[in-house]
């Protein structure tokens, strides 16, 4: 459906959704994108309407995502994409279809094209076997019978295509493959009725089988490489069972579930959307959100994400978000995003395949001019430029860099660890320091008691009956250690403890202010507990260090980082938790942006990696050129980071560094590769040593290898925390 008079048949106001910052999306599909250069036409037109924030072109799922505010035109956006050459139609995001209408096609033009090669290379026996005068010309004319109707057919994907670009006054690399394929065809239509010794009706429709083939594979390919996010995409489940005021049942629609409702989910049953456990208690299967193989109690007040499975009892939930911001949309909204996505390598492909065009067009018609001015006939010389055209497709150039950052984000995403930005990935290979903060990043943030250091060891229980009535992490601390009734009539001071008189003593239990006693030296924070007064008794705590921070210290130490402790916590704690995990560069008692400023000072030697879980991370993780936030990390810290460790396991970090350092030779690997074929079988089309067939051949397989190459990435064995490869 175009897209002209779509806002007449259907308003476009029913396919926006809300985007991010406040502004709204709309998603058009452009079945017609295929190269570097129709992202560049399809962007440039939409980014530079009045209102339009951002225009991204999604090649592999052929779609453009636009992001807009109330200043926007919106029934002029599908026009402008229209009028730079591409068919568009809006796309419904309440729609799951996975439908793929664009490979259909080329499947029946994989087909046709494969049946008329067999049947023109038939008729060709005849002619190669030597039949002369009017059996041949007679055999030419059978294979045009099949050859004509078929390149038509089989053809129309790149015929459309080129079209389309050339009545929007513009190129794109299906025009020299078109420009091809109808020249073969003609001149052997015009060498047959002419009675000529040769005609090339074979080569036409295999030349336009093999570039098919390689078209076909080059989708089918983009789809495995992307199928994490496709995967995500089909994990979204119809609907839930929702429960009405009268006791009854009925069920809601994904989409039409709002904040608020009610719901019913049952063993087997796909979380739908992003909620909160309001009564009963079960078993969630949240592998998919934590790389946690093993199933999760889930009790009441426990947040469930969307996408998890419920495998134990049945649980009534309250649904905390709509469809489209669930973790799960939004989690295959990044993934998507990936392969778009502005990195440094992806715009030097970009530039180099801008210059396709131009350049391809005048070294074709250069190798026309000098065969014919060294005599050859203009058959000859036809080819042996239309052989240059198919040769030098850019379609490798194309895909050397997406493909790379599409396999690694599906990786990194089955680690437990979200990518938002390809970018990120090229910055990380380049890192060679990491800043770790405190409190919740190496340690788990759940304080323990870990002795009490004054006074006699009976007062811990009259501590943990003060303390039960304090909702303080140090008092939960102590009244899980020791677990006696709470005390009735307790009166908490916000940030300073809690007192009860009691048999006459007045009891209090909390700061050293608080309870009258001197600061002690100590590595973990101290709880006081005073009688009338007098300290009687002292508490000391410790946080919990993750049990693989150690592991990653000395991964990234042998992947030749530097690693650096920033926190805001006292000296001692923080000097003991950096003996403790090997990190010699630490500093205490920071504030948010004295942590900034320090890794700014780090940046004079290498690229910084921040990890970070609090609100006060938010700068630093910001500054740094890459960041990492556990998923338990504030909003703040969350929204501020490049990668969430989904699983909030620190040993995602090393990991993904690893595997930015393997992407970034592959990347690398592919660029080379697809500049060195252009530069070796350029020269030799040239020459006429390529004929269009093997042209077609040498172009597709182009393409082939570098989507090969990338997909070693899905395979290559990750170092173990001993270093050794898996």
């Amino acid at each position: 459906m175009s897209l002209a008079t779509a806002d007449n048949a259907l308003p476009l106001e029913e396919f926006v959704e809300p985007g991010p910052d406040g502004t709204r999306r709309i998603c058009l599909a452009v079945p017609d994108a295929y190269c570097a250069a129709c992202i560049a036409t399809i962007e440039g037109a939409l980014s530079s309407m009045p209102g339009v924030h951002a225009a991204r072109v999604n090649l592999g799922r052929r779609r453009v995502q636009i992001d807009f505010d109330d200043a926007a035109n919106l029934a002029e956006m599908p026009r402008v994409v229209e009028r730079n050459g591409y068919r568009n139609h809006p796309l419904d995001p309440r729609d799951t279809s996975t439908r793929d209408p664009a490979l259909r096609e080329l499947v029946s033009a994989l087909v046709v094209s494969g049946f008329a090669t067999a049947h023109t290379m038939f008729f060709s026996e005849a002619v190669w076997s030597g039949v002369e005068g009017d059996a041949r010309i007679l055999f030419y004319w059978l294979s045009a019978l099949v050859a004509v109707p078929a390149v038509a057919y089989a053809g129309m994907p790149f015929f459309r295509s080129a079209w389309n670009a050339l009545r929007a006054g513009r190129a794109n690399m299906d025009v020299p493959i078109a420009i091809a394929l109808i020249a073969t065809t003609a001149i052997s239509l015009v060498e047959t009725k002419l009675g000529g010794a040769h005609a090339y009706f074979d080569a036409s429709t295999m030349l336009l089988f093999f570039l098919l083939i390689g078209r076909t594979l080059d989708h089918l390919m983009r789809g495995q490489a992307r199928n994490a996010a496709a995967n995500l995409a089909r994990l979204a489940p119809r609907g839930a069972l929702r429960m009405l005021d009268d006791g009854t049942m009925s069920f809601v629609r994904s989409a039409d579930i709002v904040p608020g409702m009610n719901l019913l989910l049952r063993a087997g049953d796909r979380i739908p959307v992003d909620c909160i456990v309001a009564a009963g208690r079960g078993t969630a299967d949240l592998s998919l959100v934590n790389g946690e193989a093993m199933p999760q109690d889930i009790k009441a007040c426990d947040a469930l994400p969307a996408g998890g499975l419920i495998v134990g009892s049945a649980l009534q939930v309250t649904a905390l978000r709509p469809v489209q911001d669930s973790f799960l949309s939004r989690t295959t909204a990044l993934m998507e995003a990936v392969e778009g996505a502005r990195t440094r390598y992806r715009r030097i492909a970009d530039r180099a395949a801008d210059y396709y065009a131009p350049v391809i067009h005048i070294a074709s018609l250069a190798t026309l001019l000098a065969w014919l001015a060294l005599g050859a006939g203009w058959r000859t010389a036809l080819l042996n430029a239309v052989s240059v055209l198919i040769v030098t497709c850019p379609c490798a150039l194309a895909l050397a860099v997406p493909i790379v950052h599409v396999v690694a984000a599906g990786r990194l995403f089955a680690r437990g660890i979200l990518m938002k930005d390809g970018a990120a990935l090229e910055r990380l290979a380049d890192v060679r320091h990491v800043a770790f903060d405190k409190t919740g990043t190496l340690t788990t943030g759940n304080l323990r008691l870990s002795g009490q250091v004054f006074g006699d060891p009976a007062l811990l229980s009259v501590a943990a009956g003060l303390a039960g009535a304090s909702s303080h992490p140090l008092s939960a601390a102590l009244a899980g250690a020791c677990r006696v009734p709470v005390f009735p009539g307790c009166v908490e001071s916000p940030g300073r403890g809690v007192e009860l008189r009691r048999d006459g003593i007045l009891w209090r239990l909390g700061s050293a202010e608080f309870c009258g006693a001197n600061q002690i030296a100590s590595a973990g924070p101290v709880a006081w507990l005073s009688a009338d007064g007098d300290p009687v008794a002292a508490f000391e705590f410790a946080d919990e260090t993750r049990p693989e921070a150690a592991s990653v210290v000395a991964q990234l130490h042998r992947q030749g980082v530097a690693t650096h402790l920033l926190s805001g916590d006292r000296e001692q704690a923080v000097s003991a938790i950096a003996l403790q995990l090997g990190i010699a560069d630490h500093t205490h008692a920071m504030t948010p942006q004295s942590k900034a400023e320090a890794i700014s000072r780090m940046h004079e030697t290498g690229l910084v990696a921040m990890v970070g879980d609090g609100i006060n991370d938010a700068a630093a993780l910001r500054a740094a050129d890459v960041s990492f936030a556990p998923a338990s990390a504030a909003d703040a810290g969350r929204a501020a980071a490049d990668f969430v460790l989904t699983n909030n396991r620190l040993d995602g970090v090393p990991y993904a560094l690893w595997l930015a350092r393997k992407a970034d030779r592959l990347v690398r690997q592919n660029l080379g590769l697809s500049i060195a074929y252009n530069l070796v079988v350029l020269p030799l089309a040239a020459a006429g040593l390529v004929t269009p067939l093997w042209a077609a051949i040498a172009m597709s397989s182009s393409s082939m290898i570098v989507v090969i190459n990338a997909m070693r990435l899905r395979f290559a064995g990750a170092p173990s925390a001993n270093g050794m490869p898996t």
